[in-house]
C-alpha cells in the first residue's frame, strides 16, 4: 500500500495522524512489573531417557512461570483468608495468574475433598483454554484432576476436582439443585463483564452459602475475582472486605486518532499495514471489532492485500475470533505460527479479558462494540452499535502489555474518550429479561423479591411477566405463578420464544422442521458473501430461496447441508458458513435430545409451509409488522417504523401486507431481519390476544 494512505504525522492522507498519550495503563510503572527469570535448561547429552529430559525441562519451565506470577508470592495470605471468611473478593489485574492459580491454591490445600471447586467464565473459549493450561500444570489429562463444561461439550469425570464452566452452564445447574452441593467453593471469575447469568449468579450462590450455613450443611466458599470491578459495591452486596493483587501488565504506548474518523473498519486497515511497515514481524497484532460479519470482510480484505503485497508466501497470518466461530477455529489463534511471519487476530470483546494470546504486542480498537438491548415499551429487542466504556477501552490497551512492551493504537481521539461511560452498563439493566425471569421461577424464586446486586428496572420484569403469560408459561402477570408448560420451557437453553415454538410444533405436525429452524436461528449468519464473488454468492444462495421469507429459506438451506454427504465441499461451493452450520447441527441434536426427554412428539409437514409459519406465530407474535400506505412497516407491538432489511429475501421484492420477523436492528435505519411473510387471519387464529391491536 502507499505511504499516503497510513498514518502519519503530515496529516496528508484520508487519515489523522496519531500521537502519544501522557497516561499509561495502569500500573504501568516498569519497576512494579515482575519479570519472568532467566531460564536456561541444562544441556542434555545424548541418552536413552532423550524424552524425559525434555519432559522434565518443560516441568521446570512450567513451574518457573507459575512462581513469577504475583499472585503466587500471595498464596499464604490468599488461603489465609479463605479460612477466615466464607467469600473473598480479589481484584486481580490482568496477568496477576488469579484464574489459573486460585482454584490449585485451594486444591492443594483440601477444599476439594468434600466438593469440586468450580471456576465460572463468562465465554466458553476461555473455559477451554485455561483449563487446559492448568491441567497442564498439574501434569494431568483433561477430565482427570480438571475439567471443563461448556454447551456441548463435558470432558468432567467423577475425578475432576477442578472444574472450568460458563456460567450460563452453573445457572441451569443451579434450577436441578439450588444449594450446588457437588461444589465445595465457586469462584465467579471476570465479575465486572455483568452479564445475565452472572448477576443471577451472584444471588445464587450467596443464597446456597446462607443456606448451606443455616442447615449445618459443608460450607460453600466463594470467591469473587475481576480485573476491574467496583470492590466497593461488590463488598458492599456480599459484605466482606477485598484484597488486590498487582499484575505483571508490561508498559504499553497509547495512542489516539488526532482526528474523528469516519470508517473506524478502514483505519484499522491502514493502521494495520503502517504496523506491518514499521514494526518486528514477531509483533503480532489484535484488532477489536464489533461483530462476525466485519471480523470475516476485514480478514478476507487483508489477506488480499498481504496476497498483492507479498510475490512469495504470505507473510501474515489472519486468524478470527468470536463467539459462534467453532470451537476448534477458536483455538487456532493460540497456537504459534511459523517463523517470519506475523499473527494477526481479529476479535470481539471475547478477547478484552481472560484469555491471552501469545505474541501480541500491537493492539488496533475500534472503540465499539455490539449491544443488544430491550425496550419495555416497543418490547422489542434492539442490537446497535455502540461506543465501549473507557474500563473497556482500558482492557483492552493491556492485551498489548501481556509478553513485553506494546503499543495501542485506537482509531479515536483522546478528547472523545472523555464522554464514554466510566464503565460498562450491566447487561441486566438493558436485556430482555422474559429467560432470566422463566429461569427464576423455575427455581421457585419470585424476581421482584430476589437479592440482585444491582436489581433490574421494574418495567422491564413487568414486560417480561407479561410475555411470559401471553407464551402460557406462568398463569398471571400479576401474580405469577409458573406453569407445567413453563416448566417444560426452562428445560431448554433458549429463549422462552423459541421454547415456545418447540412445544408448539407437534400441534401444527412440524416438529422436525421446527427442530431445524430453531437450531439454526440460534446459530450466526450462515450466509457468506464475498466482495469478488459477490454474483456467484448471490446465484449459489438463490438455490435455496423460498418465496415466502427468511424462515423458510433458512429452513432450506439446513435440511440440505443435513442431508450432504460432502458438507465442507458443499459449503464452499454454495457460499455458506460450515462452522456455523455445525453449531446449529450440534444445537438440534442437543434440542431434539430434551424433546425426546420431555415426551413431545415428532412429526413432519413435509413441504407445507403453512404449517411452519403458523407454529412460527406462537412463539414471535410479539414480531409482527403491517405495510403502511407510505411503504414503511409498523410493529403491532410499541408501534415502531421499520424496513425490510437489505439481507432479507424479501427485499426489493414486492412487498407482503403482514409480516413475521426474527429481530430489529438498529443503524441508521430500523431494519427487520429475517422476514417471514403470513397471513393476517391468521393471527387471530394463531393467537386470539393480538387480534384487538390488529387494524
Amino acid at each position: 500500500m502507499d505511504s499516503k494512505y497510513m498514518i502519519n504525522s503530515n496529516g496528508n492522507s484520508g487519515l489523522a495522524s496519531v500521537f502519544p498519550v501522557k497516561r499509561k495503563i495502569e500500573p504501568m510503572k516498569e519497576q512494579n512489573a515482575i519479570k519472568k527469570p532467566n531460564y536456561t535448561p541444562p544441556k542434555q547429552q545424548q541418552s536413552p531417557y532423550k524424552n524425559n529430559v525434555l519432559a522434565n525441562n518443560k516441568r521446570n519451565s512450567i513451574d518457573q512461570d507459575r512462581k513469577a506470577l504475583p499472585v503466587y508470592n500471595c498464596r499464604q495470605r490468599i488461603l489465609k483468608e479463605v479460612e477466615a471468611n466464607d467469600t473473598l473478593l480479589i481484584m486481580g489485574e490482568t496477568g496477576s495468574g488469579k484464574t489459573t492459580q486460585i482454584p490449585q491454591f485451594l486444591l492443594q490445600a483440601g477444599y476439594a475433598s468434600n466438593g469440586i471447586i468450580g471456576i465460572t467464565q463468562p465465554r466458553r473459549v476461555a473455559a477451554i483454554t485455561i483449563a487446559k493450561r492448568v491441567a497442564q500444570e498439574l501434569s494431568s489429562n483433561i477430565g482427570d484432576t480438571v475439567g471443563y463444561t461448556v454447551r456441548f461439550e463435558d470432558t468432567t469425570t467423577e475425578r475432576t476436582r477442578i472444574r472450568y464452566l460458563t456460567d450460563g452452564i452453573l445457572l441451569r445447574e443451579a434450577i436441578g439443585d439450588r444449594l450446588l452441593r457437588k461444589y465445595a467453593a465457586i469462584m465467579l471469575d471476570e465479575a465486572h463483564e455483568r452479564t445475565v447469568n452472572a448477576d443471577v449468579l451472584f444471588g445464587i450462590v450467596k443464597e446456597a452459602q446462607q443456606e448451606r450455613r443455616k442447615h449445618k450443611m459443608p460450607k460453600l466458599k466463594i470467591i469473587i475475582t475481576s480485573a476491574t470491578m467496583d470492590i466497593d459495591h461488590f463488598g458492599s452486596y456480599f459484605n466482606v472486605k477485598g484484597m488486590y493483587l498487582e499484575g505483571r501488565t508490561h508498559p504499553v504506548r497509547v495512542m489516539h486518532a488526532k482526528e474523528p474518523q469516519d470508517d473506524y473498519i478502514h483505519a484499522a486497515l491502514v493502521t494495520l499495514f503502517d504496523i506491518h511497515r514499521h514494526e518486528p514481524i514477531n509483533h503480532d497484532v489484535l484488532i477489536f471489532l464489533t461483530g462476525q460479519e466485519e471480523i470475516e470482510a476485514l480478514a478476507q480484505q487483508i489477506r488480499q492485500l498481504a496476497r498483492i503485497n507479498n510475490s512469495g508466501p504470505s507473510d501474515v497470518r489472519v486468524f478470527t475470533l468470536y463467539a459462534q466461530l467453532a470451537q476448534g477455529k477458536q483455538l487456532e489463534c493460540f497456537l504459534p505460527v511459523p517463523a517470519n511471519t506475523r499473527k494477526i487476530v481479529l476479535a470481539t470483546n471475547i478477547a478484552e479479558t481472560s484469555i491471552t494470546i501469545p505474541g501480541i504486542r500491537c493492539v488496533i480498537d475500534c472503540g465499539y462494540v455490539k449491544e443488544k438491548s430491550f425496550n419495555p415499551s416497543s418490547g422489542l429487542d434492539i442490537l446497535k452499535t455502540v461506543r465501549i466504556s473507557q474500563a473497556q477501552a482500558w482492557q483492552r490497551s493491556g492485551r498489548a502489555g501481556r509478553d513485553a512492551p506494546g503499543k495501542c493504537y485506537r482509531t479515536y481521539t483522546k478528547n472523545s474518550m472523555e464522554f464514554f461511560r466510566v464503565a460498562a452498563q450491566p447487561e441486566i439493566l438493558r436485556a430482555n429479561l422474559t429467560s432470566t425471569v422463566l429461569q427464576l421461577l423455575a427455581l421457585g424464586i419470585d424476581c421482584t423479591s430476589f437479592d440482585f446486586i444491582d436489581p433490574p428496572q421494574q418495567e422491564g420484569v413487568q414486560a417480561a411477566y407479561k410475555a411470559l403469560e401471553q407464551l402460557g408459561a406462568i398463569k398471571s402477570a400479576t401474580v405469577p405463578s409458573i406453569t407445567s408448560s413453563g416448566r417444560l420451557m426452562a428445560q431448554y437453553p433458549l429463549d422462552p420464544r423459541y421454547a415456545k415454538l418447540l412445544l408448539s410444533a407437534p400441534t401444527f405436525g412440524c416438529m422436525e422442521e421446527m427442530l431445524s429452524l430453531v437450531a439454526a436461528l440460534s446459530s450466526d449468519n450462515v450466509f457468506i458473501g464475498h466482495a469478488d464473488k459477490s454474483e456467484l454468492a448471490a446465484l449459489a444462495h438463490a438455490k435455496f430461496q423460498s418465496k415466502h421469507g427468511d424462515h423458510l429459506t433458512l429452513l432450506n438451506v439446513f435440511t440440505t447441508f443435513q442431508k450432504t454427504e460432502k458438507p465442507k465441499i458443499w459449503c464452499h461451493d454454495n457460499f455458506l458458513n460450515i462452522r456455523n452450520l455445525t453449531y446449529a447441527r450440534n444445537v438440534r441434536n442437543q434440542l431434539a435430545e430434551i424433546s425426546s426427554r420431555v415426551g413431545l412428539v415428532s412429526n413432519s409437514c413435509g413441504d407445507n409451509s403453512d404449517a411452519v409459519k403458523k407454529c412460527l406465530l406462537t412463539g414471535l407474535f410479539d414480531n409482527i409488522a403491517m405495510l403502511q400506505k407510505e411503504g414503511h412497516y409498523l410493529t403491532l407491538s410499541g408501534r415502531v417504523k421499520a424496513k425490510i432489511h437489505p439481507s432479507s429475501v424479501l427485499h426489493g421484492k414486492y412487498k407482503p401486507q403482514c409480516i413475521l420477523f426474527t429481530e430489529m436492528v438498529k443503524t441508521e435505519h430500523n431494519f427487520l431481519r429475517q422476514v417471514t411473510e403470513i397471513s393476517i387471519e391468521w393471527i387471530e387464529e394463531v393467537v386470539p390476544s393480538m387480534k384487538y391491536i390488529i387494524k
